[in-house]
């Protein structure tokens, strides 16, 4: 290309050069700085017992992390705060979608918190089965709380796991405990048949309902009436106060047909308002009469015991599981065995008990 003004006749004439242009690649992509490495166990353990904030939510994601280094490090926190943990009060608090559960929490923990103390809510968060995704919302619902010195609240994606309670919930109390926190709130995705594994982490199972959403004594499982250890119903104000007292009755004389219960406790039936704070305190001097009952008969205890007991056995059957199915052999298998299945060409029943037997005869345990 030919440049004219480069010719002699034009000297006195002035060319600019024009301007940069900025490179196409960030320069600054590469002086990012790095992540901090991860803590030793010990300084962790150090933080949470002098409540430190920070350092009990990296302990506590690192207990939900499923990379296996994060694993070992996890557990070895957990080790080192067991002697530290276990004196709080445990309560799980669970009802169908949409009684108020988010909103009840803020005010029972205000309550609470009035009273001294500190607080710690788990609540658990229902994960999308197409996504597997959590929005992790229930903090805003919760705007009192939220923002109170004496609160850690920590929102936890379900994950699919059992009634919906995250899959490290059981070890997230024990940390919480020992960061100082002597009342743990465990908030569930709601009502249904699995929710077996909240009221076997907690000391106290809530059961929140409402009046007026179809028949109070079908609308919900025989099992979940038998595990609660109370019953509220939510939104007593105005002109519900009337069907919510119905609905009590209804619950009171529903309880009277169960069999007694293992700690001797009689469920009772309240109401309340939690959006304008009303019957809080007579909801709370319910659970306080409940720990006096259990703690003096010697239930408190042996609850305890028999649930440290099924949650060792659910971590045998959980790394059991994790050990099968992360094996690459028997995923190759599996996979022969599923289009097998799928093609008709075997039954479901004969292809697991091959994959199984392979499992088992080839001393991969």
């Amino acid at each position: 290309m030919e440049h004219p003004e480069n010719d002699d006749k034009y000297t006195g004439l002035t060319v600019n050069s024009g301007v940069v242009q900025p490179p196409s690649v960030n320069p600054y992509l590469n002086k990012r700085p790095r992540r901090k490495p991860l803590p030793t166990a010990s300084e962790l353990v150090e933080g949470i017992l002098k409540g430190d904030v920070t350092a009990l939510s990296r302990a506590v994601t690192l207990v939900e992390s499923l990379a296996h280094d994060h694993y070992a490090l996890a557990q070895e926190v957990i080790d080192k705060c067991l002697p530290h943990s276990g004196n709080s009060r445990r309560i799980g608090i669970t009802g169908v979608p949409g009684a108020g559960k988010s909103t009840s929490i803020d005010v029972f923990g205000l309550h609470v918190l009035r009273e001294g103390g500190k607080l710690a809510v788990l609540a658990i968060d229902p994960s999308s089965e197409r996504t597997k995704g959590s929005i992790l919302g229930d903090k805003t619902r919760m705007e009192k709380l939220a923002v109170h010195p004496s609160a850690f609240i920590r929102p936890s994606p379900s994950a699919g796991s059992l009634g919906g309670v995250a899959r490290k919930t059981r070890e997230t109390i024990v940390l919480c405990e020992a960061a100082g926190y002597n009342n743990i709130f465990v908030e569930t995705v709601g009502v249904g048949q699995s929710e077996t594994a909240v009221h076997s982490m907690v000391d106290f199972f809530l059961l929140i309902q409402i009046a007026g959403a179809g028949d109070e004594l079908q609308g919900i499982k025989r099992g979940i009436m038998e595990m609660a250890d109370g019953i509220v119903i939510n939104k007593a104000d105005g002109d519900n106060i009337g069907p919510a007292q119905l609905a009590q009755a209804q619950f009171r004389s529903a309880l009277h047909l169960f069999p007694p219960t293992a700690s001797g406790w009689r469920p009772e039936v309240l109401t309340y308002s939690g959006y304008y704070e009303l019957g809080i305190p007579e909801v709370w001097d319910m659970i306080d009469r409940y720990f006096a009952f259990v703690k003096a008969n010697g239930y408190f205890d042996t609850k305890r015991r028999e649930q440290a007991r099924w949650w060792m056995y659910e971590t045998i059957d959980e790394q059991l599981r994790k050990h099968f199915y992360d094996n690459p052999d028997i995923a190759a298998r599996l996979a022969a065995a599923e289009a097998d299945v799928l093609a008709n060409h075997r039954s479901s029943f004969a292809a697991a008990a091959d994959v199984l037997n392979h499992y088992f005869d080839s001393k991969m345990l």
